[in-house]
């Protein structure tokens, strides 16, 4: 069972339906910052994270709300 505050990364997949949120790049630090739309994402049980389209890089999401 995921938990709140839990950090998950792009390529996985999500343990649980919830909100998450942008938590940093993966791979590449210095990109720009994400859109405002692209910081926030719902995902459904077995849902893959997604990466961050308009840098074209990998994220870490963080679990903020079990739904």
């Amino acid at each position: 069972m995921a938990t709140v505050g839990q950090r998950f990364k792009t390529g996985e997949k999500s343990p649980t339906k919830g909100k998450y949120t942008f938590d940093g790049y993966t791979n590449n630090p210095t990109a720009r910052a994400p859109t405002a739309e692209e910081q926030y994402i719902e995902l459904d049980m077995d849902e893959t994270f997604p990466p961050i389209k308009s840098t074209n890089s990998g994220a870490y999401w963080k679990l903020t709300k079990i739904l």
